[in-house]
């Protein structure tokens, strides 16, 4: 097990550090205010340079990412990351900039995001987009907001409720009762898709609005789709798209044409740049035309051969974030569009969708498949079977990890028990896919033949089977010292 840097740590053990600046220097007091500054100095770890080096070199190791193995993280979407977008957004003109720069010095990132912006609208059929949320939650939240301004400025405060899927993220739920709306679900049908009959019955004069991931988080399309947007447009109603599994999609459809009134997209997942351990993200939404006054400020203009920042909008919901965005998010997903152009984004949903299908059909004699045989970019199977003979999904999961995979998403959609959702992305091997299967097959195997080497894994770890329920209840977050 790796040590803490504390652990490390012995009296008088120092790094290099470069000279003091020669120049007058403001005590931290003058700085901040004595109120602010500590009595006493941090106990901070004594370590050498090397120690340092080495320390944060093991813990890399033990890190699990998309660049050193494969990551069939359903509905995450943790594909490769191109590393030309890294290049670009470690350009001096993008990663030196500060948000309190004039705008006349800084025309290149505000014709970065305005282009952005055109693509996104283009991709997603929508009107218009605005670039702020960080975060595929937050755009959900602030898509939201947009909705609920609408129907306040129209004097409709009737319209209460929000309608999700029982297959829906749990941010859509979340997201819905942060800004203020009931949350009204609405069941799957045998098909795994959602049951028009009960969302006619659902929606109402109360109805602000649906929020629909498409394909779901089952990995199927909502072939009802155009009826469903009737549904709830019939009734005053407006159809927010997660964008979450937009990868399924790209240059095939779009969520314009369904009939969708707002749109998220997580540029870290669909649009590859580097996401887990909580950010950095971007949740960029995309409204259509009469939505457009409620979108968040500052948003990006051109006129007269000048980008610019407007905040004049006096409908606009506010900031949902501080400065732009996440400008270096963007920038990532600008390379990624401009290189990939849209045949290439079309040839990314196909082979995604090729691969998924590919595992499906070579899994379906090892485990259940509660939803048909075909699937979008994504599938759910099942563990019932191996559960039956004592072995559940989440022990299959921490066996995953013995042969050096990141297990799949499990126990997600809830409407599937046992269940485990794959996503391969598009770009994976078919031999790198091959060995995955092969794995799953030979787990199944050792559910049957094994059930208890199963049951006890990982093996092969630094850390063994954790007491899960206690790590989320009464968490270790600081350093205790022995005095």
């Amino acid at each position: 097990m790796s040590r803490l840097i504390f652990e490390i740590s012995r009296p008088g053990r120092r790094a290099f550090e470069l000279p003091k600046p020669q120049f007058p220097q403001k005590t931290a007091e003058e700085l901040f205010g004595a109120d602010l500054v500590r009595k006493k100095d941090a106990r901070l770890p004594e370590v050498t340079e090397v120690d340092v080096a080495r320390h944060f070199t093991e813990l890399s190791r033990n890190n699990f990412g998309v660049d050193s193995g494969f990551y069939p993280l359903g509905s995450c979407t943790m594909k490769y990351n191109p590393k030309i977008n890294e290049k670009i957004a470690s350009l001096d003109g993008f990663a030196n900039l500060h948000p309190y720069q004039p705008e006349e010095t800084v025309q290149g990132a505000l014709k970065l995001m305005y282009g952005l912006s055109k693509q996104l609208k283009e991709i997603t059929g929508m009107d218009h987009m605005c670039l702020q949320p960080s975060a595929g939650a937050q755009g959900e939240m602030a898509g939201l907001m947009i909705i609920k301004a609408y129907h306040k400025k129209r004097g409709d405060d009737a319209r209460t409720k929000i309608i999700c899927p029982d297959s829906a993220h749990g941010t859509n739920p979340a997201s819905a009762a942060v800004a203020g709306f009931d949350v009204v679900q609405v069941r799957s049908n045998s098909r795994g898709l959602v049951d028009v009959d009960e969302l006619r019955r659902l929606a109402g004069s109360d109805t602000a609005g649906l929020m629909l991931t498409n394909p779901n988080t089952l990995g199927l399309f909502e072939e009802d789709i155009i009826e469903i947007s009737r549904i709830i447009h019939g009734c005053g109603g407006l159809l927010y798209y997660d964008g979450a599994n937009a990868n399924a999609i790209l240059g095939k459809t779009r969520p314009g044409d369904m009939g969708f009134d707002v749109v998220h997209l997580n540029l870290h997942k669909t649009f590859t740049t580097p996401h887990g351990g909580g950010g950095p993200g971007a949740g960029p939404i995309g409204v259509k035309e009469r939505l457009y006054p409620f979108v968040p400020v500052p948003v990006v203009t051109f006129k007269d051969g000048v980008y610019g920042l407007d905040y004049n909008r006096p409908d606009s919901i506010g900031k949902v974030r501080s400065f732009y965005g996440n400008f270096l998010v963007l920038a990532r997903a600008y390379a990624y569009i401009l290189s990939m152009g849209g045949p290439g984004l079309s040839l990314v949903s196909e082979n995604a969708v090729l691969n998924a299908n590919y595992m499906l059909a070579s899994l379906v004699d090892d485990f259940d498949v509660p939803f048909g045989k075909r699937c979008m970019h994504e599938f759910v199977i099942s563990g019932e079977k191996q559960k039956e003979m004592g072995v559940s999904t989440l022990s299959m999961a921490k066996r995953l990890l013995d042969y050096g995979y990141h297990p799949p998403t499990i126990y997600f959609p809830l409407i599937v028990r046992e269940a485990m959702m794959i996503e391969p992305t598009e770009t994976e091997s078919k031999e790198t896919l091959d060995e995955f299967i092969g794995t799953l097959k030979k787990i199944n195997e050792e559910a049957i033949s094994n059930p208890d080497m199963v049951n006890a894994s990982p093996h092969t770890t630094k850390t063994g089977r954790l007491d899960e329920v206690k790590a989320a209840r009464t968490p270790v977050l600081r350093y205790t010292f022995n005095e």
